[in-house]
């Protein structure tokens, strides 16, 4: 992709021109360009566009249009290869850009308006450029309607498909910078929304004050968001300390000249580390000097080197998860009591809370489904579901533990 585009800088039209017959006089062509289009008029279709034709095609160029200022704009916010990526992809979009110029021809009209989708990923793009307008625009390209419109090019629906897997990879790089902390606010807001509605409405149910509701609602915050901050900070720094006992050191490096050739051991750590007996014997004799070539560098620990990389960038750090969990427990659980701290009781405050968590579930869960790829409004229901189904039990459990205590 990122070559395919390259070569076609010099003329970025060239490779999709459709092969048309030069239109005629009643197709209105002639061979000279037209006038404010600047196409030539022998590109222009033989026939005569219908109305709907040419609502379509403007569209797609409307949309084309949106989609390499949204690439062009999320790459003044990066650096290197992935500047170099987001601007090979506009200069794609650019190429069918002037696939349907051409088609247009005369009837381009005054550009008209891109869709409520690309507008959004533009304007998020400008002010935010975050991986959220990353994951937005995979799910774009991978909806793309070219495979199934016989004006776009093979080779066009092809571009598409691609822009899709290169996208999904520059949003996974996102993805893994913020996936410890993101994974920790998400669930702690998730289980605060939960966890309080279930406790209010279970409180709530068994026919106590509205006094004693709000005060456990309370508790069940500063408790949650207490438990939730210590238990990440413990996950995190377990997962990492694991994760790094993993990591082979250095030893192979200082041993590997003092060693027997004839019983050396050296051939055992690269078998236990996973290497086929081939490699590891090629990995012995570039240790031992033996061969001047070092044929796998990713192999290769180099500890006059600093280490500056976080191997273990996905994992995130105890601390952020720890803060990032506290903070969105404690403003998940906040949701359910916001009725009885505005003096709200009874059914009233209780109705109110479920439509406020209700609508806070369906946001956390919409912004799991853009990060992953996957639809936000599935993954929104989902976690709507879930958590005024657990509400829904324990407000049973309070009214039968109400009626029994009464």
């Amino acid at each position: 992709m990122f070559q395919h585009a390259k070569s076609n800088q010099e003329n970025p039209a060239a490779e999709h021109q459709p092969e048309v017959p030069t239109p005629g006089p009643a197709a209105g062509g002639n061979q000279d360009q037209k006038p404010g289009t600047g196409v030539p008029a022998e590109t222009i279709p033989a026939r005569q566009p219908t109305p709907s034709d040419i609502r379509r095609w403007r569209q797609y160029l409307a949309d084309e249009r949106a989609e390499a200022a949204v690439y062009r704009d999320l790459a003044q916010n990066r650096q290197g290869e992935e500047r170099d990526i987001l601007l090979a992809l506009a200069e794609a979009e650019g190429r069918h850009e002037a696939h349907w110029l051409r088609l247009l021809g005369q009837h381009a009209g005054k550009s008209r308006p891109a869709s409520l989708r690309s507008q959004l990923l533009g304007f998020l793009a400008r002010h935010f450029g975050s991986v959220f307008v990353l994951a937005l625009a995979q799910r774009a390209e991978g909806r793309s309607p070219y495979a199934n419109d016989p004006s776009a090019t093979p080779a066009m629906a092809a571009d598409e498909q691609i822009h899709e897997e290169v996208v999904r990879g520059l949003a996974t790089r996102g993805r893994n910078r913020l996936a410890g902390t993101f994974r920790a606010a998400v669930f702690g807001a998730n289980d605060g929304l939960v966890s309080n509605l279930s406790l209010v409405m279970g409180m709530a149910a068994s026919g106590v004050a509205s006094s004693v509701v709000l005060l456990s609602g309370v508790a069940g915050l500063l408790a949650g968001a207490l438990s939730m901050g210590a238990g990440e900070f413990v996950s995190v720094r377990s997962q990492r300390e694991l994760l790094a006992a993993t990591r082979p050191t250095q030893i192979t490096l200082a041993a590997a000249p003092k060693l027997d050739i004839e019983h050396n051991e050296l051939l055992l750590v690269y078998l236990a580390r996973g290497m086929s007996h081939e490699a590891a014997e090629h990995r012995v004799a570039e240790r031992m000097g033996l061969l001047a070539c070092d044929c796998d560098p990713s192999l290769s620990l180099q500890p006059e080197l600093p280490d500056t990389t976080d191997r273990h960038e996905a994992v995130g750090t105890a601390w952020g998860a720890a803060l990032s969990s506290f903070c969105f427990f404690a403003s998940g659980a906040i949701v359910p009591i916001l009725p009885f701290l505005v003096g709200l009781t009874g059914v009233a405050a209780l109705v109110v809370a479920a439509v406020l968590v209700g609508m806070a579930l369906l946001v956390t869960g919409g912004i799991v489904g853009l990060l992953s790829g996957t639809s936000p409004l599935t993954r929104g229901l989902r976690q709507l579901a879930i958590g005024l189904g657990a509400a829904a039990v324990t407000y049973v459990l309070g009214l039968a533990f109400g009626t029994v205590v009464g």
